[in-house]
């Protein structure tokens, strides 16, 4: 498939929107899009420790998973996140071990991670960034970055806080299950103005499931 994107991590953010949720934003290589993708906590953790260089006392999961692939000399050669359906991204994996080859089905979140660890490619198509993919004013985020180092930032804490910034997940994205827990959330917090518009994009993806 020769029209596939590649596809770069540019960060994390907390969703706002659904607890304990984070959003991970991906960028086009060769594009303006960025893609979010909702993850939860333990993923959002594990990438975000990768992303910081941190080395856990114990290997996490991902961790685990990539030592046992290379003990038995398996590659993962690339990642392919080839569907958006219902508010859900699907992925799949490809490892070889120079004479067999292998797809297997992935949760996005843990295929990023995974292939984080072993310095993989990640791919997608025209379809899934033209229906989920945004684009970002470059000079904007640029601009949020040096009033950054004004205030005495880092730059790793500036790039993250640029993700932050944009990394929030689009509600029409979100599938029925996910709008429902996002209403309940916001009822409790009395943030009864969110509460409305999702409540909005909620019944009316309702209408469209049940065929009305």
């Amino acid at each position: 498939m020769n029209d596939r994107i590649k596809l770069r991590i540019m960060g994390i953010s907390y969703s706002q929107l659904q607890s304990g949720a984070y959003a991970l934003l991906l960028s086009e290589e060769n594009g303006p899009h960025k893609i979010p993708i909702v993850i939860g906590s333990a993923e959002a953790q594990s990438i975000a420790i990768k992303m910081e260089g941190i080395i856990p006392p114990r290997p996490l999961t991902h961790d685990l998973f990539v030592s046992f692939a290379h003990a038995f000399g398996v590659k993962l050669t690339e990642v392919f996140i080839y569907k958006f359906e219902d508010g859900i991204f699907y992925s799949e994996l490809t490892f070889s071990d120079g004479e067999r080859t292998v797809q297997l089905d992935a949760r996005t979140s843990d295929a990023i991670a995974i292939a984080m660890r072993t310095h993989t490619p990640i791919y997608t198509t025209p379809e899934v960034v033209t229906e989920t993919g945004f684009i970002i004013d470059e000079k904007e985020l640029d601009d949020d970055a040096d009033a950054a180092r004004q205030d005495g930032g880092e730059d790793d804490e500036i790039e993250l806080r640029g993700a932050d910034y944009f990394a929030e997940p689009k509600l029409e994205n979100y599938a029925i299950e996910e709008l429902e827990r996002t209403l309940r959330q916001l009822i409790d917090d009395e943030n009864y103005e969110e509460a409305a518009r999702v409540n909005e994009i909620l019944q009316r993806k309702k209408k469209e499931r049940d065929g009305q």
